[in-house]
C-alpha cells in the first residue's frame, strides 16, 4: 500500500506546487481560459471539465488532515499493528454472520400452517368419504389421536425422556443444549441431546435428518416461529403422532398397535416408559428386536419420570420389576380396505395431476367411497358366489353402485377375492350385456316419437341371414312394446332396432354413458357389442336423473404433502335424452320388477326400476336397476366365459341383497310420473330406419305336444270313469269292459285327429286363430291382455264346426294325418331342444327345414269333405322389408295387392292397441 501513496514530504511539496501551477487558471472563467488559448469552446469543453475535476479533488487531498496520513506513511503503519487486523476480523464477522443470518431466515417456510396438514415423503394415503382411511402406502400415520385422548402418563414419559422444560422455553431449551453438553462430556459419547420436542417437530415436517451446522440453525429458528404461532398443546399432539418410534410404527397410536396390540388408553405405566424411550434410537431401543436393551431405556424413563415428579417411587420401582412382555401385530398402515376400489383410485391418479407431483408424493387422496355400503356390497358379492355359485357354475361376482345425481362411486367389489386375483371385474372385463341393452333400443325407439303401445308380430323372423331366438323357442303372436320389454321378447326387440336404425341407437347410448366400441350390427339390439360393468350402470343413471348424465368418478380431492387442494372433482351434468323419455322408460322399467324378469329385485314400500339380462348360453348373468337416489349393477360368471347353468334372476336377487342394507336409513323418494300422452308423441331425435336386404317372418309353431298330452290325460280320465260305471251298472266281465275302453281310447283318438285337422284348416285361414287353438296359449293370452273372452268362445266354436266337418274322413286320411301329426311332434320336441337363453348371430336353418317338412305334410294330409270351404293353398315363407320408417299403425291396417295375396298367406290380424295405462 505504502507504494501507491507517497511520502508527507513529496506529497506536500507535489500539493502546493500544484496549486501554484493551477491558481491563475483557476481563477478565470472558462470563456476567459477560452479566449486565452484561443480555442473554440466547443471543442474543448470536455477537456476543461476534467481538469476542473482533478483541481477540486487536490484541493481535497490538501484537506486532509495530517495524523491521518501519518498513520499510512509514518514509521510505525497501521496495517502492522495488531489491533488493525483484529478490528477487521470482528467486523467482517459480524458482517457475515448478519448476511448468513438473513439468508437463513429467507431459507424458513413463510406459514406455520404446513405443521398440522404434514404428510410425510413417499406416502399415498387414501380416505373414504368421512375420513375413514382405506389404504396407506409409505411411511405413513395409520391412526391419529387427538391430545385430549392421550393418557396424561403417557405425555409425561415423553415430557421427562425428551423436553424436561417443555413448557417453559420458546421453542429451544439453552439450558438444556448446556445440560446435554456437559453429560455427553462427562460420558465420553453421546447419552442426551439437546433438541426440544418443538425442534423435533420442526426436523419432522420442514427438513431431513441431516447433520449439519446449517440444519440446526435453521431447525433452532423455525422452531422459535412454531412457538410463536402454535400453543403447546398443538405442538405435543403433532408430535406424539408424527414421531417414528421403530418397527413400522409412526406415532404413539401405531406403536401401541404393534408392540402390545392394544389401543393407547388400555396401555401400562412399564409399556408407556417402553414407547416413550423410542425416538432416541427406535431399531436400537426396540423391544422387538433388543429385550435386556429395550428394558435399560425403558428402567431410565421411569427414573427420570420419578425425579420430575410425575410417579411416586414405589410406582417407578413396581414398573421396573415388571418384565417385558410384547404381543406384536403388524402396522396397521398395512392394512387395506376396498381392495379393488383403492386400486382403482390408484390407476386413476395420472389423469388428475402431473407426473412430478406424483412422483413427489406425500399424497392424500379423498373418495367417494361409502364404507358401509362398501360393506355391504362386499358381502352380498361372498354370499351369493358361496351359495349359488357351486350350483348354477359361476365362480366370479361384480357389484358398483354410483350416485346418479353427482356420478360418485359409493361401492365397488371388482371380484369374490382380491388377494388371489386383483382383475377387476368391474372397470377391466368387457362383457356382452344381453338384454340389459334393449334399454337403450327402446329408450332411442321412444324418444323417437313411437309408443310403448305399438305391437309387433313375435314370431320366427329371420333378416338378412340373423335370426333371434326367444328364450325357450316360444313366441307370443302380436304384443306392444312394453310387454315385449317386460318378458324380454327378443324378436320384438330387433324388430324396433329396425325401425329406429344403428346410428341413433348408438347415439343415445353413447350419451347416456356408453363408452365403449358398439358394432352397428343386429345383434346389436340383444346386447351383443362388449361393455363393462361401471359404463352401463352409469348408464341406467341418466333414467333416474330425468335424462341427465353425470359421468362416474371415484376421487373427490387430492391434497399434497403440505394440505394444499391440487385437484378437486366436479361433476357435470349434460342432456342424453329428454325428460318425458326418461319418464316412460322408468315406467317401462318398473313393470320389468314388479311382472317380469326383474321380480327377485322388488324392495318393500320403495319403487324399483331395473332390466335383467343374460348372453348366449348364460355366461353373463346381468341385473341393473335403480331408485331415484341410487343406481346399482350385479354382474355374475366366469373369467374363462365358461357357459353357466344359472339365470339373471340370481344377479337381481343379489341386487336385492345389498339394496336392501343400502336403502334402511335412507329417504323413500318417488319417481316422476308418467307423461299422459303415449301416442303421437313429438319425436325428439331422427330415426333412421334399417333397409335389410332381406327379411323372413315364419308362422308360429303349434304347441300341439302340450295340448295332446292334457287331452290324452283327459280321455284316460273319462274312460275310467267310463269303465267304473259301466263295471258298477251292467255288471259285465272284464273283457268287455277292455273292449269298451279300447273303443273309447280308439274315439278319443279320432277325435284328435279330426281336431288336429280341423285347426290346419283354420290355421290356413287365420294365424290369430292357430294361436288360440289350445287351450295353454288362451290362458298366455288371458294373462297378458292380449285376447278377450269373445275371441277364445268364437275359437271353441270353430273347433266345434271342424270336429263336425270331418267327422267323415276315411281311415287312410287318418293313417296320413297320424304320420304328418308324429312328424310335426318329433320336429318340435328337437326345436325346443335346441332353444337358447338368448339371441346369437348363428342362422335357424334346422328349424327352417322342419317347418317347411311340417307345412309340406300338413298339406298332403288335408282331407277332401264335401264342405263348400276351399282347400288352403300351399304354404310358402313370406318375405318382408323393413318399413321406410316407423308404421303409424300396426300391420293389420296395410293393404295386401291381389298377387302378394296369391304368394303369401293373409297376414293375422292383431288384436287392438290396448289404451295407455294411467301412470304409476
Amino acid at each position: 500500500m505504502s507504494k501507491f501513496i507517497p511520502k508527507h514530504k513529496d506529497l506536500s511539496s507535489q500539493i502546493n506546487s500544484s496549486a501554484s501551477t493551477e491558481s491563475e487558471p483557476e481563477s478565470l472563467s472558462p470563456d476567459q481560459q477560452q479566449e486565452k488559448t484561443g480555442q473554440p469552446k466547443s471543442s474543448h469543453g470536455l477537456l476543461t471539465r476534467c481538469q476542473q475535476g482533478v483541481t477540486v479533488t487536490i484541493n481535497g487531498i490538501k484537506r486532509v488532515s495530517t495524523p491521518v496520513i501519518e498513520q499510512f506513511t509514518g514509521p510505525r503503519k497501521l496495517h502492522r499493528r495488531p489491533w488493525f487486523w483484529l478490528g477487521i476480523s470482528a467486523g467482517g464477522g459480524a458482517i457475515a454472520l448478519g448476511v448468513g443470518w438473513v439468508v437463513l431466515e429467507n431459507s424458513l417456510p413463510d406459514s406455520t400452517a404446513d405443521l398440522l396438514t404434514y404428510v410425510r415423503d413417499d406416502t399415498i394415503t387414501i380416505k373414504a368419504e368421512k375420513g375413514e382411511i382405506l389404504q396407506q402406502i409409505g411411511p405413513a400415520t395409520r391412526e391419529t389421536i387427538k391430545i385430549d385422548d392421550v393418557p396424561k402418563t403417557l405425555t409425561q414419559a415423553f415430557l421427562a425422556t425428551e423436553d424436561q422444560r417443555f413448557e417453559k422455553h420458546h421453542g429451544v431449551d439453552y439450558q438444556g443444549i448446556l445440560r446435554a453438553l456437559l453429560s455427553n462430556i462427562q460420558a465420553g459419547d453421546v447419552v442426551e441431546g439437546g433438541s426440544t420436542i418443538t425442534q423435533q417437530l420442526a426436523r419432522i415436517v420442514y427438513f431431513n435428518q441431516e447433520r449439519t451446522i446449517a440444519r440446526k440453525l435453521k431447525e433452532m429458528l423455525m422452531a422459535q416461529r412454531i412457538e410463536k404461532n402454535v400453543d403447546k398443546n398443538t405442538i405435543l399432539e403433532r408430535y406424539l403422532n408424527l414421531v417414528y418410534l421403530g418397527s413400522g410404527a409412526y406415532g404413539v397410536a401405531d406403536a401401541a398397535w404393534v408392540y402390545f396390540s392394544k389401543s393407547v388408553k388400555d396401555l401400562t405405566l412399564p409399556e408407556m416408559a417402553m414407547i416413550a424411550g423410542l425416538p432416541a434410537a427406535p431399531n436400537d431401543y426396540s423391544p422387538l428386536s433388543n429385550p435386556k436393551i429395550a428394558k435399560e431405556r425403558r428402567d431410565t424413563v421411569l427414573k427420570r419420570m420419578q425425579n420430575n415428579g410425575f410417579i411416586t417411587k414405589a410406582q417407578a420401582d413396581e414398573a421396573i420389576a415388571t418384565p417385558v412382555v410384547t404381543k406384536p401385530s403388524n402396522p396397521k398402515r398395512l392394512e387395506r380396505k376396498a381392495n379393488y376400489f383403492t386400486d382403482y383410485i390408484q390407476q386413476e391418479l395420472p389423469k388428475y395431476i402431473s407426473k412430478e407431483k406424483l412422483a413427489q408424493q406425500g399424497l392424500t387422496i379423498e373418495t367417494t367411497l361409502n364404507v358401509d355400503w362398501q360393506n355391504a356390497a362386499e358381502e352380498a358379492v361372498q354370499e351369493t358366489v358361496k351359495r349359488e355359485g357351486r350350483w348354477q357354475g359361476f365362480k366370479q361376482a361384480s357389484l358398483v353402485a354410483i350416485d346418479p345425481r353427482t356420478g360418485q362411486i359409493k361401492a365397488m367389489v371388482g371380484g369374490k377375492d382380491f388377494y388371489n386375483q386383483q382383475f377387476n371385474r368391474v372397470t377391466q372385463a368387457k362383457r356382452q350385456p344381453g338384454s340389459t341393452f334393449k334399454t337403450f333400443v327402446y329408450a332411442t325407439a321412444v324418444a323417437a316419437g313411437i309408443s310403448p303401445n305399438r305391437g309387433y308380430l313375435d314370431a320366427p323372423y329371420t333378416v338378412d341371414g340373423y335370426t333371434p331366438k326367444n328364450y325357450g323357442d316360444k313366441f307370443r303372436g302380436w304384443v306392444n312394446i312394453r310387454d315385449a320389454f317386460t318378458h324380454s321378447i327378443n324378436v320384438v326387440a330387433l324388430k324396433t332396432l329396425i325401425d329406429v336404425g344403428w346410428e341413433p341407437t348408438i347415439d343415445v347410448a353413447k350419451k347416456m354413458g356408453i363408452e365403449s366400441t358398439l358394432h352397428p350390427t343386429y345383434s346389436l339390439a340383444l346386447g351383443a357389442s362388449e361393455v363393462n360393468l361401471l359404463e352401463i350402470t352409469s348408464a341406467y343413471g341418466t333414467l333416474a336423473t330425468q335424462g341427465l348424465h353425470t359421468n362416474p368418478y371415484g376421487i373427490h380431492r387430492i391434497l399434497d404433502q403440505h394440505g394444499k387442494v391440487i385437484y378437486e372433482g366436479k361433476s357435470k351434468s349434460e342432456r342424453a335424452i329428454d325428460q318425458d323419455t326418461a319418464a316412460i322408460m322408468t315406467w317401462m322399467l318398473r313393470n320389468v320388477v314388479k311382472d317380469g324378469t326383474g321380480r327377485s329385485a322388488q324392495l318393500d314400500n320403495r319403487p324399483v326400476a331395473g332390466k335383467t339380462g343374460t348372453s348366449d348360453e348364460a355366461r353373463d348373468l346381468w341385473f341393473i336397476g335403480y331408485i331415484p337416489q341410487m343406481v346399482a349393477g350385479v354382474w355374475l360368471g366366469n373369467d374363462d366365459n365358461k357357459p353357466t347353468s344359472g339365470a339373471s334372476s340370481t344377479a337381481a336377487s343379489t341386487w336385492h341383497q345389498f339394496m336392501e342394507k343400502v336403502v334402511k336409513d335412507m329417504e323413500v323418494e318417488k319417481f316422476p310420473d308418467r307423461p299422459t300422452q303415449l301416442e303421437n308423441r313429438k319425436p325428439t331425435i331422427k330415426a333412421q330406419p334399417i333397409r335389410p336386404k332381406r327379411a323372413i317372418t315364419k308362422a308360429i309353431p303349434n304347441s300341439d305336444s302340450d295340448s295332446d298330452s292334457a287331452s290324452e290325460r283327459n280321455s284316460e280320465r273319462t274312460s275310467r270313469r267310463r269303465s267304473r260305471t259301466e263295471n258298477s251298472y251292467s255288471g259285465s266281465s272284464r273283457s268287455n269292459t277292455s273292449e269298451n275302453t279300447s273303443l273309447d281310447d280308439s274315439s278319443s283318438r279320432r277325435r284328435r285327429r279330426r281336431r288336429r285337422s280341423s285347426e290346419s284348416q283354420s290355421a290356413s285361414q287365420s294365424s290369430s286363430e292357430s294361436q288360440s287353438e289350445t287351450p295353454r296359449r288362451s290362458r298366455r293370452r288371458r294373462s297378458s291382455g292380449e285376447n278377450t273372452s269373445s275371441t277364445e268362445s268364437s275359437s271353441r266354436r270353430r273347433r266345434s264346426s271342424g270336429e263336425n266337418t270331418s267327422s267323415n274322413e276315411s281311415s287312410s286320411r287318418r293313417s296320413s294325418s297320424r304320420r304328418s301329426s308324429s312328424r310335426r311332434s318329433s320336429s318340435r320336441r328337437s326345436s325346443s331342444r335346441s332353444s337358447d337363453s338368448n339371441a346369437t348371430e348363428s342362422s335357424n336353418s334346422t328349424s327352417t327345414r322342419s317347418s317347411s317338412k311340417r307345412r309340406r305334410s300338413s298339406q298332403r294330409s288335408e282331407p277332401s269333405t264335401s264342405s263348400p270351404a276351399p282347400a288352403p293353398r300351399r304354404r310358402r315363407a313370406r318375405y318382408e322389408s323393413a318399413p321406410a320408417a316407423a308404421p303409424p299403425a300396426p300391420p293389420a291396417s296395410r293393404k295386401v295387392s291381389e298377387p302378394a295375396r296369391s304368394r303369401a298367406p293373409v297376414a293375422p290380424a292383431p288384436p287392438p292397441e290396448p289404451p295407455a295405462p294411467a301412470a304409476e
